[in-house]
């Protein structure tokens, strides 16, 4: 009986000896590019956190094959806070539904704290003689051999987004895929393309010049900085309601103590005056979900829009 409370006793030493997290700098893995809505987010999110904890959380930015290279580094590691990830559509959802993708994106990631994302918006450029979605769609079908349209990438979330319109309107329309939104915006300003879908944060300065035409958005409710742009919904098109979110997630496995933890800090940074002043600049509606409703949305967005992208896909379209 002594033996056994000796046991005990001193088990219970080292747990209470464990450092409390974070005891060192934590990394926050960006999976693409510097300059975009991840990065942006990521460090956004990033400053945050290194004030609420005490501890530098530093980004680390490591792009390729759809936002896979930098979240799969970040699945092989132990699941102890320390090595975080910048998820989303585009690398959770859209991405891991091509054959092959080296992880499961709900198996292998403890997924935390939902941050929020832009609507995807429909514009033309000046040149196109229509104002509204219904003028949209006579112009589009009035097209010989269909209307070509332009999105940020081949299986991007605004190509997806296109794509559902297109169907939804039973329309003909020739997506011209760029490498990314800077690339189709020039074009459409251009006129090299007369339409395009894109996250809005692509061509929100533009449409606020007026040198681009937004017809509608995905959002859910009307942009207080775009009070006459009409969302799809209220145009009889409710499928069309969606973001490109992002997200912040771990390895699978985190303690749930843990993840509590750090999906609190994230609301609460959330409801911070810095950082809704650059939401609002990014046009990023967010949601205060708790860790469990984060899951279950990230599920839910892999059960949309996972068939698309595997047609999409295949199509090569």
């Amino acid at each position: 009986m002594l033996g056994a409370l000796m046991v005990l006793v001193l088990a219970t030493q080292a747990a209470t000896a464990q450092p409390a997290w974070p005891d060192r700098p934590v990394k926050i893995m960006v999976p693409f590019s510097p300059g975009g809505s991840t990065d942006t987010l990521g460090r956004l999110i990033g400053r945050h956190l290194s004030e609420a904890f005490g501890q530098p959380f530093v980004i680390e930015n490591k792009p390729g094959a759809g936002g896979m290279i930098g979240s799969q580094q970040v699945a092989k590691t132990a699941p102890d806070g320390y090595n975080l990830v910048i998820s989303g559509i585009a690398s959770h959802v859209i991405a891991p539904a091509a054959p092959g993708a080296p992880f499961d994106p709900m198996k292998d990631f403890t997924h935390i704290a939902m941050i929020g994302g832009p609507p995807v918006v429909l514009v033309v450029n000046t040149a196109v003689p229509v104002y509204d979605l219904k003028g949209f769609i006579a112009y589009a079908a009035a097209q010989p051999g269909g209307l070509n349209w332009a999105s940020s990438g081949q299986g991007t979330h605004a190509h997806l987004i296109g794509e559902t319109f297109r169907a939804a309107a039973n329309l003909k329309m020739v997506h011209i895929s760029y490498k990314g939104g800077g690339q189709a915006v020039l074009d459409l300003l251009g006129n090299q393309v007369p339409a395009g879908f894109m996250a809005l944060p692509s061509a929100k300065a533009h449409i606020l010049s007026g040198r681009l035409r937004a017809l509608a958005t995905t959002a859910s409710k009307r942009l207080p900085e775009h009070p006459n742009v009409p969302t799809f919904a209220e145009l009889g098109f409710p499928a069309l309601t969606a973001r490109t979110w992002f997200g912040i997630s771990g390895p699978a496995g985190m303690p749930k103590p843990l993840v509590d933890r750090i999906n609190a800090e994230v609301r609460r940074g959330l409801q911070t005056a810095t950082v809704r002043q650059q939401l609002a600049l990014e046009s990023i509606e967010s949601d205060d979900f708790d860790a469990s409703t984060f899951t279950q949305y990230v599920k839910s967005e892999i059960d949309r829009w996972t068939p698309l992208a595997k047609t999409v896909s295949k199509a090569g379209h």
